[in-house]
């Protein structure tokens, strides 16, 4: 589980980077990650290995980000995302909203 939340952080970063956004909060509802990704220490487990190389493509490619915990509940565009991500056979990339989170999108905007 913690091995899947990095690396869904190093595709996000990944993905952004090749897009060449900037100034974007990447949020995640796995407190774990984000502290690892914060903390200074070596790990050289699977995730710690992915949590380095999260930290040096944000650091190389993002001059005005932030990495950010955000409880499960207070995240409700990202779960159904997730939720959603996990009923398609293949992966997808989006260019419109998603009918699925639209109407979570306008009420946060609100």
């Amino acid at each position: 589980m913690d091995v899947g939340e990095a690396l869904g952080l190093h595709s996000a970063l990944q993905w952004l980077s090749d897009m060449q956004l900037d100034n974007v909060d990447f949020e995640t509802d796995s407190k774990l990650t984000v502290d690892a990704f914060r903390s200074s220490r070596s790990d050289l487990s699977e995730f710690g290995c992915i949590i380095t190389s999260c930290r040096i493509l944000f650091h190389n490619l993002f001059s005005n980000s932030r990495v950010e915990f955000v409880r499960r509940q207070a995240n409700g565009v990202a779960h159904t995302l997730a939720r959603e991500a996990t009923r398609s056979a293949s992966p997808a990339t989006y260019y419109d909203i998603p009918a699925c989170i639209e109407t979570l999108i306008i009420n946060e905007m609100l």
